[in-house]
């Protein structure tokens, strides 16, 4: 197969000579002798670089190589095919991993079609023909390239050079190689540490660098990092099994440290994928901190900076230091660098964080793993002699995986061995421990007795039962955990009860009930008595019948106490002493409770019924009336501090937080010792607000239970228990004595007001969060623009609103020092930078048509008007009209027709728009002066006219609809496309000037006889014209709207007529006069990434699912376009004047069904509409002015770049694919297409980034297979393929552990940036208009909120699949109610924060 071609024998390799290539081949061909195998070569052919088998990974590079150069050189890459199929054959001879024999059939079958193709083409050998290419390829690719090329194309040319020089040593003997080859594959060698693929920053990357990297912020962080020459240098120990007997084997060595994370690593073995990841995450932590602290570019990282955010990041470890009350580990050698000891802090947690896999769901645990890391590493600076000396002491180093397996593993370990204890959800709660149980361990200082460090193997947290056996009964499994010790629950275990129903809402049960006896001895008595509602309360008997609500309280609190034993009996075993006493004491405590006030209360009656006499019989006369109060103010102390606490939250949250031993003791009674939810308490207004809200629902409802449902029921119940029944017919019901006052009907009568009395807290709370709600929403300044209709009257403030809220330019003066008019120019021409990219983003989704876009857009400058532009939509009808005004004006002077088109704005903006661009392109038109001169007279003497209020004595209005009607006929032929109407443009041209002259102009012949006196020899005049310029964008853009202007005459209140673009449009308006945060400038705002959970979800629909169909005979797409019938309308007008080949229609088809879906297409599109506005806003603060008159324009590339420079330092977005590695190898056609469709996404959206779990099948030491898991992260790259940016080995699977979609995102949380993070799940869409807002809704992060910033911020929410159904219609309404006005009471008065300004769908 490898046969050469040519006669030339230098490389020792004949004509007819079989090689070693060809005895590879034959081997293989052999392995393939039966049908079955002969049948995987016909399946062969459908297999690409995603069939790689995991166990021959390392074969991508060579795949993708013959991909990539297959188009420049085929017989190369056929050359790199064979190389691929030798080595794949080295490594799997028997090809026995899963998946090798079909990955080599496919090899075999391509290479034996592309010998027969490329062998004629090619004149020389193969080893020449490879070896003379491989030279061309490193002088033209890598040489040259160097200084010319982006990092991630040097980086992947260097990978093709590799490939290509490995082919080569397999077909050449070394002797043969040339010696410039040689030097070039040195070369390359040395590069290759250099060269590769990275995420944000190509920090050692050579070559043209981002923009990015010119960041003096970017700079200065990673020099920070770099000084590391007064640190010990790691020495590398071989290890004993490594030792070979050649004496000249160096047995140590020093690693190379860059910078301090290499440094770092090297002491306690961090993998290289970690940290690369975690110092890009650094860098760009710190310049954003620093870039935003500081007003301008600083060359220099502040202390500051590093101290704010060493506080963030280890805010946690001082809490927990402070909990366990165990000395801060973060220390500072003397005479050392401080800021460079907080970075090596930092970095520590980072890459701690960055390597834990799932123990990053036990905060406390890693908290416990970075105190005793710090500690080691004071110790090493400690003993270092560079700060004496002037020479550095040496530090055993690790290798990259030392951690991972002496750290991380055991722990993960612990955890896996509980999960299979869950018995996937089957089993019961108390039987195994979850993430929450196994990191209290860590909120004791016994685990540092316990656990020690290093690791402990036999401490108390690692004991678990090895083994979870199943006992199989039938169809039913039971899972046994006899064997060996199960570590028991610590503070909570979940039973599942109906007991719950009383134990998680416990207080509101014992109000009720409270309330309920008191409303029974006291409302009902009070409705019994003749003695009225005030009378009542000053007898003393009804008084005391109702202090017996104490002794019920004492009854309900011993249950409650009863039921918290029960439904922890699981965790006792494990709790501490302390724990245990507080329960035992709790019980015995409420148990008292419950027999002294009943014996108090007793001793106080003067004639005791029955069961009182007897309790009284041995209690004796030890008390009077009055113990029993006194016992009741004592019973209720407890009570009444914690009331007072409650309303002194300052001094509760000193308390709770207090590591004081006497205050922990004193709190020690009133809550158990918990890590978590200590002093979380509002301010006193807050608590004041809350309290009312509550007090006046509780009002409410008590007074409506008495007079509606207690006192209408008194008097019947009176009659009926007065009625005497001798005897029931229904005896099996009711009982035949009569002294039981027929008590069976009484409790009928009762009970469904006793139910409906337990219920209806939640419709008084429904109407009380209702009107709140309402009200809190008008102060907010909600609904102030509900439609399209109030949109057009109060369009006039909107520029100025958004400009209030968004503008981050050059200071704007006020309205009061700037002029009015000036002041508005300036809010138009800003707003309008967005506004009309909204508007354009609406377009591409087809949710408007090109008219409605024409209407809606507003030109970027108004200086060539000396008026304010309005859009089109404000401005319909309005030139008809005031020509028919014109028109029959009658009166002699311009005053009253003046006033009537000045005294409506917008009529007044249209005219004098549509008269000065009218002037401007009919002058543009002219090419001879003496015609511009003309034109330029007449217009001169309309506008002296004006000015003179002589108009309508010089000019004739009953010539104005002529005038209109030939300007309509100009307008639409400068609209066409064809080139060859010149003529009849300039027929319709001298139509204008002639009804000018004649028609309107009442002494039009004097000009006319001055014009023909120039062009008595020369002919017609206005015919030699110019309609090149027309073909300018912005000069059709001005065509098309002043033909709409003229032709316009109905009013445009249905435009946009799209009912999803109307919401839009009036959504957002309204938001801009809610109260929000002022939008920082974008190098000033919070850096945020995005992360979106995808498992197996639908990507983009393909041609079979969107045309299949149902057993309705009803297709998705033909459903689709019945339920969106107007996008599809535009979505067809779309492709017409995109004039889409028609190829690519069924692509774009697809994109179109996949849009409307709940698809990950759709919201990928919609997050990265985040990094365009963010491009969109920076290109506008970069540019100033500039933009301001021309608009958004990409035609500047410096300012664009540095626009998507400060994106890519602010924004991130990371979908974790958690099954994308699987769907790459899966033979299942839709998990292909899911690849596919991945990758598509990838090359569509180069800032997008995809995390997934990548399974590699490896051999151990002896012998076996098993499965080693990766964390990897990857980007789009050329047309072939991904580009791998860092890959993280995990002590296990990750989504075995937990319900995995939390797995899924933990997972991918460490290929994230920025100080804020948001999870948006994959069937959410996000909106262009509402991105803009990104900026505003991160500055409630920043401002404060009473007593502390918020760390979670939520959002409104749009079901966009309201329309598909009536139950979708029910549920979208219900989710809007509740995101409007169930959150604005939640938020204010009950503080859970909500975000109404803010709109997302999904």
């Amino acid at each position: 197969m490898a046969s050469t071609s040519g006669t030339n024998d230098t490389f020792g390799i004949g004509v007819q000579q079989p090689n070693k290539m060809q005895e590879v081949a034959d081997l293989i061909r052999s392995l393939f002798t039966d049908n079955s195998n002969r049948r995987l070569m016909q399946e062969g052919d459908d297999l690409d670089i995603g069939d790689v088998p995991s166990s021959l990974a390392s074969l991508v590079p060579i795949v993708i190589a013959a991909l990539q150069i297959e188009e420049e050189n085929p017989r190369v890459a056929y050359l790199c095919r064979f190389y691929a199929l030798e080595k794949a054959h080295v490594m799997d001879p028997l090809s026995a991993g899963r998946g090798v024999r079909r990955f080599k059939t496919y090899l075999l079958q391509k290479l034996e079609k592309e010998n027969e193709l490329t062998v004629r083409s090619i004149e020389r050998s193969d080893p020449w023909e490879l070896q003379t290419y491989y030279q061309q390829f490193y002088e033209k690719k890598i040489r040259d390239g160097e200084f010319s090329q982006r990092p991630e194309e040097i980086t992947n040319n260097v990978q093709i050079a590799t490939v290509l020089y490995e082919a080569l040593k397999t077909i050449v003997p070394p002797q043969k190689i040339e010696a410039k080859t040689r030097r070039y594959a040195e070369d390359v060698e040395r590069k290759r540490g250099l060269y590769e693929h990275y995420n944000i920053l190509p920090l050692y990357a050579v070559g043209v660098k981002p923009a990015i990297m010119e960041l003096p912020e970017i700079k200065e962080a990673f020099i920070a990092l770099r000084r590391v020459d007064n640190l010990p240098m790691p020495i590398i120990r071989a290890r004993p099994d490594t030792f070979h007997d050649d004496s000249t084997m160096p047995t140590d060595r020093l690693k190379k440290v860059n910078d301090i994370l290499d440094w770092i690593a090297s002491v306690f073995g961090f993998q290289k994928g970690n940290v690369a990841n975690q110092r890009e995450h650094l860098i760009l932590l710190l310049a954003n901190m620093n870039i935003r602290d500081w007003a301008e570019s600083s060359y220099q990282l502040h202390e500051e900076t590093v101290e704010k955010l060493m506080a963030t990041i280890l805010k946690n470890y001082e809490s927990w230091c402070h909990y366990v009350r165990c000395e801060s580990n973060l220390r500072y050698p003397e005479d050392c660098d401080i800021q460079q000891i907080k970075l090596i802090y930092i970095a520590l947690y980072l890459l701690i964080w960055g390597e834990a896999s799932n123990i990053r769901f036990m905060p406390e645990c890693l908290c416990y793993i970075f105190h005793h890391m710090c500690h080691e590493v004071y110790n090493i600076l400690a003993k270092n002699l560079a700060r004496v000396t002037g020479s550095t002491d040496l530090v055993e180093g690790r290798d990259d995986e030392h951690f991972l397996r002496e750290v991380v593993t055991p722990i993960y370990q612990v955890l896996m061995k509980e999960a299979k204890r869950n018995n996937k959800g089957k089993a019961s709660h108390s039987n195994w421990r979850n993430y929450d149980d196994l990191n209290e361990y860590f909120w004791s200082k016994k685990c540092f007795n316990d656990l020690c460090w290093p690791l402990n193997s036999k401490a108390d947290f690692f004991r678990h039962s090895n083994e979870t056996q199943t006992r199989h009964w039938g169809r039913h499994s039971q899972v046994s955990t006899e064997d060996g010790k199960r570590k028991p629950k610590t503070n909570f275990v979940e039973v599942r009860t109906f007991l719950h129903l009383y134990r998680s809402f416990d207080r509101m049960w014992i109000f009720l009930i409270l309330a309920l006896q008191y409303l029974f001895q006291a409302m009902i008595i009070v409705a019994w008595s003749s003695l009225g509602p005030l009378g009542v309360f000053f007898d003393v008997d009804l008084l005391r019948n109702a202090m017996t609500i104490f002794i019920t309280y004492a009854f309900l609190n011993f249950l409650r106490v009863t039921l918290d034993i029960i439904l922890t009996w699981n965790a006792l075993k494990n709790m501490k002493f302390t724990q245990l006493l507080r329960y035992f004491l709790k019980f015995v405590v409420a148990a008292v409770w419950a027999v002294v006030l009943p014996v108090c209360y007793s001793s106080s009656q003067v004639n005791p019924p029955g069961l009182l006499r007897f309790v009284t019989s041995w209690a004796g006369d030890w008390g009077n009336q009055s113990l029993y109060t006194y016992v009741v103010v004592l019973f209720m102390l407890p009570n009444i501090v914690a009331a007072i606490l409650f309303f002194l939250p300052p001094l509760r949250r000193k308390l709770e937080r207090s590591n004081m031993r006497i205050l922990t003791f004193l709190m020690w009674w009133a809550q158990p010792k918990l890590y978590v939810g200590r002093g979380m308490h509002e301010d006193i207004l807050s608590l004041l607000k809350y309290t009312l809200f509550w007090i006046m629902l509780l009002i409410s409802k008590l007074a409506f239970s008495y007079y509606v449902e207690i006192l209408p029921l008194v008097g019947p119940t009176k009659l009926i228990m007065g009625l005497s029944i001798d005897n029931y017919q229904w005896h099996e019901f009711f009982p035949e004595n009569g002294q039981t006052h027929n008590i069976c009907v009484v409790f009928a009568i009762w009970a469904p007001i006793i139910l409906v009395y337990f219920m209806d807290t939640q419709i008084w709370y429904a109407i009380y969060a209702t009107l709140l709600g309402f009200i809190v929403g008008a102060f907010s300044h909600l609904g102030e623009i509900r439609t399209v209709e109030m949109l057009h009257s109060r369009f006039q403030s909107v520029p100025g609103a958004f400009s209030l809220r968004f503008w981050t330019g050059k200071d704007r003066k006020t309205k009061q020092v700037e002029l009015a008019e000036t002041y508005e120019r300036n809010n138009i021409s800003y707003f309008s930078q967005f506004w009309n990219e909204f508007i354009n983003s609406m377009r591409v989704e087809d949710l408007i048509s090109d008219r409605d876009r024409d209407f809606l857009l507003i030109p970027y400058s108004s200086t060539e008007v000396s008026v304010i532009q309005w859009p089109v939509f404000l401005l319909t009808s309005k030139i008809p009209i005031a020509v028919d005004m014109a028109k029959d004006y009658k009166k002699k002077t311009d005053d009253d027709l003046y006033k009537k088109i000045r005294s409506d704005g917008y009529m007044f903006s249209a005219v004098i728009e549509c008269y000065e661009t009218l002037k401007d392109i009919i002058l543009k038109l002219l090419l001879d002066e003496e015609d511009r001169q003309a034109v330029s007279s007449i217009c001169t003497k309309v506008e002296r006219c004006i000015r003179e209020e002589t108009f309508v004595k010089e000019f004739k209005m009953s010539g104005l609809p002529s005038l209109i009607e030939k300007s309509e006929k100009l307008l639409t032929l400068l609209q066409s496309d064809d080139g060859k109407l010149d003529s009849k443009i300039a027929n319709a041209l001298q139509d204008i000037v002639e009804i000018v002259i004649h028609d309107v102009m009442i002494n039009g012949h004097f000009f006319l006889q001055k014009s023909q006196q120039h062009h008595v020899k020369r002919g017609e005049q206005f015919v030699n014209i110019n309609t090149s310029f027309t073909h300018n964008k912005s000069v059709t853009r001005k065509v098309i709207r002043l033909h709409l202007l003229l032709t316009v005459k109905e009013s445009a209140t249905n435009v946009p007529q799209n009912l999803e673009a109307r919401r839009r449009i009036t959504f957002f308006a309204n938001s801009l006069f809610m109260n929000m945060p002022k939008a920082p400038k974008v190098r000033d705002m919070l850096s945020v990434s995005i992360l979106t959970p995808y498992f197996k979800e639908d990507i983009q629909y393909s041609d079979e699912e969107i045309n299949k169909e149902n057993e309705e005979g009803i297709s998705i797409l033909f459903y689709l376009t019945k339920i969106y019938p107007d996008e599809w309308s535009n979505f067809h007008e779309r492709l017409k004047s995109e004039e889409v080949l028609e190829e690519n229609k069924e692509e774009l088809i697809r994109q179109w069904a996949s849009y409307r879906g709940q698809t990950l297409y759709r919201t990928v599109r919609g997050m990265m509409y985040y990094r365009q506005a963010m491009i969109l806003q920076c290109f506008i603060e970069s540019a100033a002015d500039i933009a301001l008159s021309e608009g958004y324009s990409e035609t500047n590339k410096k300012l664009l770049e540095e626009a998507q420079t400060m994106a890519d330092l602010k924004f991130t977005y990371v979908v974790s694919c958690q099954a994308y590695g699987y769907q790459r190898k899966s033979k299942n056609a839709r998990d292909k297409n899911c690849y596919i469709n991945i990758l598509k996404l990838m090359l569509t959206h180069s800032s997008l980034r995809v995390a997934y779990i990548d399974e590699i099948e490896e051999k151990t030491e002896d012998g076996k297979s098993q499965m080693v898991y990766f964390s990897v992260l990857i980007k789009g790259g050329k047309k072939y393929d991904e580009e791998e940016i860092y890959r993280i080995k995990l002590p296990g699977p990750p989504t075995q552990i937990g319900e995995g979609k939390a797995e899924n995102q933990n997972h991918a949380i460490i290929f994230t940036r920025g100080e804020a993070l948001q999870i948006r799940d994959m069937n959410q869409d996000n909106y262009f208009e509402e991105s803009f807002k990104m900026r505003n809704v991160l500055e409630e992060f920043r401002k404060g909120h009473e007593q502390q910033k918020p760390t979670i911020l939520g959002i409104r929410e749009h079901i966009f699949t309201g329309s598909v159904s009536s139950l979708a219609w029910f549920v979208s309404n219900q989710k809007t109610s509740y995101s409007t006005i169930g959150q604005r009471t939640l938020a204010n008065p009950l503080r859970s924060s909500k975000e109404s300004s803010f709109n997302n769908s999904g």
